[in-house]
């Protein structure tokens, strides 16, 4: 089985710190957004990893093979056309007859897996929601997918598609998505993975959903920073022993950090090389190598070597920024 992992996005929706840094490598929860995707690969034993890359991709590509045993193949979206492109970018490392996992790269997910890649059909990952024009949907009937729609005007369904697809039959995947550029058929001005799994729908793949009841959006500075507390909240208080400070749980702070005098939490987010020095944090996360000063923080995030000096603020620090508020 082959997981292929999308993750050739921009992340405009959270800039600044994307200028620098691909969306998925930011962190949240004590480890890259990306990692929480492998970790759970990982756990269920699939060790073939399939990523597409775009914008900042090296980076990606150099945090997977340094810190995980997989292999890796890569290829690199060079226009945006779609999810549907993307996957069909995959097609040259996948064979026909064998199983692909897709995970978008910024879905953090929390279920069980191994029923799924272990059963008898397709399945898709849903999740009720009570809008659902900001998402593809399925409809379902006696058991099995009919039809998705990508999007809908008008609520067809509830049940919105999270990022998380199992499909048995590869070759028919990409037969399809195929079919789909060279036809030229796009929804929104763009090649929708929803469009070829209707097809497939249609050459009589039997399809199933599954319940993802832990699904975490990190898109938006406001939905990262309540993923970070939600996942801290189910994964508990990880910290080195501090002098002179007091921590209030849960948080997650690495054991390289110089905290002094402080006051961190809760859902504080702290990484490595972080230095901290008399600032009370809370709801926060703090990147790598970055430093807070005299600082009281809430809902802020702070990029990879940012420096922070001065009174309460809140704030959306780019990495390798400055900010000396004295």
């Amino acid at each position: 089985m082959k997981a292929i992992i999308p993750v050739a996005g921009m992340g405009t929706r959270l800039k600044p710190h994307t200028h620098t840094l691909p969306k998925v490598l930011i962190q949240v929860a004590g480890k890259p957004m990306l990692a929480h995707i492998l970790d759970e690969l990982k756990a269920v034993g699939i060790h073939d990893v399939i990523l597409v890359v775009g914008y900042l991709g090296e980076k990606i590509i150099n945090y997977v093979k340094n810190n995980y045993d997989f292999h890796v193949d890569v290829v690199f979206q060079e226009e945006l056309l779609g999810l549907g492109h993307a996957i069909y970018l995959a097609h040259e490392f996948v064979q026909p007859d064998e199983a692909s996992l897709i995970v978008l790269g910024d879905t953090i997910f929390d279920v069980a897996l191994g029923p799924v890649i272990n059963g008898n059909y397709s399945s898709i990952g849903v999740k009720y929601v009570e809008d659902p024009r900001r998402f593809g949907v399925v409809l379902e009937n006696n058991g099995f997918i009919e039809s998705l729609v990508e999007k809908p005007e008008k609520p067809v369904s509830h049940q919105a598609i999270v990022g998380i697809y199992y499909l048995k039959n590869s070759g028919l995947l990409f037969s399809c998505l195929k079919e789909l550029m060279e036809k030229n058929i796009r929804t929104k001005g763009e090649y929708q993975l929803t469009d070829a799994l209707n097809l497939m729908l249609q050459n009589g793949e039997q399809m199933t959903a599954f319940p993802v009841e832990g699904w975490y959006d990190c898109g938006k500075p406001e939905t990262l920073l309540q993923t970070n507390r939600d996942l801290l909240a189910r994964t508990g208080t990880k910290s080195p022993a501090l002098d002179n400070s007091s921590i209030i749980p849960p948080v997650w702070i690495h054991n390289s950090v110089q905290i002094k005098d402080s006051v961190i939490g809760p859902y504080v987010t702290i990484a490595k090389g972080v230095t901290i020095d008399h600032s009370i944090i809370q709801n926060s996360i703090i990147s790598d190598h970055a430093s807070v000063i005299r600082m009281l923080l809430t809902e802020s995030l702070v990029g990879d070597h940012a420096v922070v000096k001065g009174t309460f603020h809140r704030l959306n620090l780019g990495d390798s920024s400055e900010l000396d508020l004295d």
